[in-house]
C-alpha cells in the first residue's frame, strides 16, 4: 500500500476548502533507466472526493501530472463532515483517506 495522502479540510462561511497531498511516483512511461530501458507509466488516473456520501470532487489525471500531486478545491458544506478521498492508478493501485472538516 502507498504513503497516506495528507488532506485537511477547513470551513468558513459555509465553504469548504479541501487540500490533499498524494505521494506518488507518477512515471510518464517515457523516461528511462540506468541501463536504458523505458520505465513502464505509473500514474493516478481518477480522484474522487465524497461529503456525506455524495461526490463534491471528480477528477481525472494522467502522466503529465507530476510526482506527489496537489489539489485544492472547495465546495458548500460544514464543520464536522467527513472528507473522503480516493485515487486509483493505472496499474489498479487504490488509496483512501478521509479527514474531518475543522
Amino acid at each position: 500500500m502507498s504513503d497516506p495522502m495528507r488532506v485537511r479540510a477547513t470551513e468558513s462561511g459555509g465553504v469548504v476548502d479541501v487540500k490533499i497531498l498524494m505521494k506518488h511516483d507518477m512515471e510518464t512511461g517515457q523516461r528511462k533507466d540506468a541501463s536504458g530501458k523505458a520505465i513502464p507509466a505509473w500514474f493516478i488516473g481518477t480522484v474522487t472526493a465524497k461529503a456525506n456520501g455524495k461526490d463534491v470532487f471528480v477528477g481525472e489525471f494522467g502522466p503529465a501530472v507530476s510526482k506527489d500531486p496537489f489539489l485544492n478545491f472547495k465546495y458548500k458544506g460544514a464543520k464536522g463532515e467527513k472528507v473522503t478521498v480516493t485515487w486509483v492508478d493505472n496499474k489498479g493501485g487504490k488509496r483512501t483517506d478521509e479527514a474531518t472538516v475543522s
